[in-house]
């Protein structure tokens, strides 16, 4: 009985769609990595934008957290000044002794006070005005040098991104130097020439090799990697039918894997080297990458699921059993699954990486290199022991089954990756993922309605040029959203007693009432909320107050109903010294809101009484 599976030749994709992709997805590439990866991480430069004014001034942060240094026998004090209105995280310090002959040991600090962060989103411990902050040390020479990281923000909405100096302790004069630069010698450790810790030489360098073997290997298991390795192993069956070709394809596969592990390192060593705190995964900290990998788990989703052909170049998925995939197909698989694997952490992999990182650089790139073999280990006994590959299932019609079910498993890391992305951004930005998917499934549709038509059709001769634009455009409007520079907010949240207190004061206000749900809502703030508008606001003082009608709110609810309205929008300007509001029309144009600012001040206003 046959069981081999009937191979149906399938068109290709368009050269034009394909290269298309190949070009987007490199330029991506490349901008998350010219974008600086920390700078949009979990720590916002902006926590909340509702606090703050565009006229608020920031201090420099050297300015607001100041340290002093008291010297003590077997420790340090540290004594921290912050100005008014800024704080710092308790759980955001972080101390390490420069030097091979001093030792720290956990630092002793005060109670500070426990504050609901809205950025966090639980309740942490700060400080506020002054702190100090023990630090016992050991130390063997007459000089020691430490680094100390910390974070702070303003009560006003900005936070800053951690703050490293360096102290330089004389025990001789009794001399502390606070620098913002780290020394020749620091320079020196961080580059490789020496490690920060001692303590991080309790494992020997064949135990740590050890963990990076049997980590690399349990990768293989996540869901990210296991259906790119099932795919690959089982069609060692049908492909590879020589003891030769399997040697080879194994050997290829498995330089894929350690060489972009290699470079996933190199690259840690070079942002090591220019002074950033990185490590495994730090490519995910950039919020375009890990739209990257959402597009890349979809469309490999989408071939699992039988939806697409994308070629045995890229993972050798719907390759023919007739003939043998090249050696550049084994190699790009196992870059592949490099790739895929980056959102992934194994157990053993911690200590490993922990210490490479702190390691001279031909250590850490050994480590790294050794996770990649034991990531590729499996693979590579298939190839070299028959015996192994002799115990696979046959091929058979099941393996479209298997292959099939094996997408699900990538669609929920994709899920998962727009959680991620999610916390890190906005719901905005999300939005724009998803169009993209659709524009990216809309893409394929039509190269597929080409392909169907062939040539019968002459006006789907443009199906492939648009499929390309909106493949352009599913990278492309993400993309920008992420990359466009937040402003500021210039409003303040709606109360019932904040439009009191400047009713009280006779101050003009103007009061938007929106939802996220309300589409007429958010056209008019698009057409008619422009930089003239906000500038007029600014320059006839009037406050703007937002209420948010998204959820529930019933002081919103009993504004509306003052007013008669049953719903949003609805858009108010209380003019300066009167009481009563005009009400202005709930499609709005730029003159329209303009007009009634600059009404709220010269006492013209048309007002409705209610």
């Amino acid at each position: 009985m046959n069981l081999k599976t009937p191979q149906v030749r399938k068109p290709k994709m368009d050269k034009l769609f394909k290269t298309t992709l190949i070009l987007l997805t490199y330029l991506l590439a490349s901008l998350s990595f010219a974008q600086n990866p920390f700078s949009d991480n979990v720590y916002s430069p902006v926590k909340n934008n509702r606090l703050a004014s565009p006229d608020t001034v920031f201090l420099p942060v050297a300015q607001v957290y100041q340290v002093a240094i008291e010297i003590k026998e077997s420790e340090l004090i540290l004594n921290w000044s912050i100005v008014e209105g800024y704080y710092l995280y308790r759980d955001r310090f972080n101390f390490s002794a420069v030097d091979a002959t001093s030792q720290l040991e956990a630092p002793i600090f005060e109670t500070g006070k426990r504050k609901w962060d809205d950025f966090f989103e639980e309740e942490l411990e700060v400080y506020y005005t002054t702190t100090s902050i023990v630090l016992p040390y050991k130390a063997e020479s007459d000089q020691m040098e430490i680094q100390i990281e910390s974070q702070g923000c303003a009560d006003a909405g900005l936070c800053y991104p951690p703050y490293k100096q360096w102290l330089t302790v004389d025990f001789v004069s009794g001399k502390v130097d606070i620098s913002n630069t780290p020394s020749e010698a620091a320079q020196a450790a961080m580059q490789g020439g020496s490690t920060i810790n001692p303590r991080q030489q309790e494992f020997s360098l064949g135990l740590i090799l050890i963990f990076a073997l049997l980590g690399g290997m349990i990768l293989n298991l996540m869901p990210c990697v296991f259906p790119v390795l099932s795919i690959k192993a089982l069609s060692f069956t049908m492909t590879h039918q020589t003891a030769s070709s399997r040697r080879s394809h194994g050997l290829a596969y498995t330089a894929g894997v350690v060489s972009s592990f290699v470079g996933i390192a190199f690259v840690m060593l070079s942002l090591r080297a220019a002074g950033e705190a990185i490590g495994w995964g730090f490519q995910l900290q950039s919020p375009l990458f890990v739209m990257l990998l959402i597009y890349l788990f979809f469309i490999m989703g989408l071939a699992f699921s039988g939806y697409l052909e994308i070629g045995s170049s890229l993972m050798s998925i719907g390759q023919s059993s007739e003939r043998d995939e090249s050696l550049s197909s084994s190699f790009m698989t196992g870059v592949l699954a490099t790739t895929v694997a980056s959102p992934c952490t194994a157990p053993f992999m911690g200590p490993a990486l922990g210490f490479a990182i702190a390691q001279p650089s031909y250590l850490a790139l050994l480590v790294f290199a050794f996770l990649g073999l034991g990531m590729a280990l499996p693979f590579v006994l298939l190839a070299w022991i028959p015996s192994l590959t002799a115990k696979l299932p046959r091929p058979g019609a099941w393996m479209d089954s298997f292959k099939q079910f094996l997408a699900f498993p990538l669609y929920i890391t994709g899920v998962w990756l727009i959680w991620v992305v999610g916390r890190q951004t906005s719901v905005d930005i999300v939005a724009t993922i998803i169009i993209g998917l659709v524009l990216i499934t809309m893409s394929i549709w039509l190269t597929k309605l080409r392909q169907a038509a062939g040539h019968k059709i002459t006006t789907l001769s443009f199906a492939n040029l648009f499929a390309a634009l909106c493949l352009i455009g599913a990278i492309t409007i993400p993309a920008w959203s992420i990359t466009k520079e937040a402003e500021p907010a210039r409003w303040e949240p709606y109360s019932q007693q904040r439009l009191s207190e400047l009713r009280q004061v006779q101050k003009p206000v103007f009061v938007n009432l929106t939802a996220d749900w309300c589409i007429t809502c958010l056209a008019n703030e698009k057409i008619a909320f422009t930089n003239a508008f906000y500038q007029s606001l600014s320059d006839n003082q009037v406050t703007y107050l937002k209420g948010d009608w998204t959820n529930h709110d019933p002081e919103i609810t009993k504004l509306l109903n003052q007013f008669q309205r049953s719903g949003v929008p609805l858009y108010l300007v209380y003019p300066e010294g009167k009481d009563s509001a005009e009400v202005l029309p709930q499609i709005l144009l730029e003159n329209t809101l303009i007009n009634a600012i600059q009404r709220s001040r010269s006492h013209l206003a048309d007002v409705s009484e209610f």
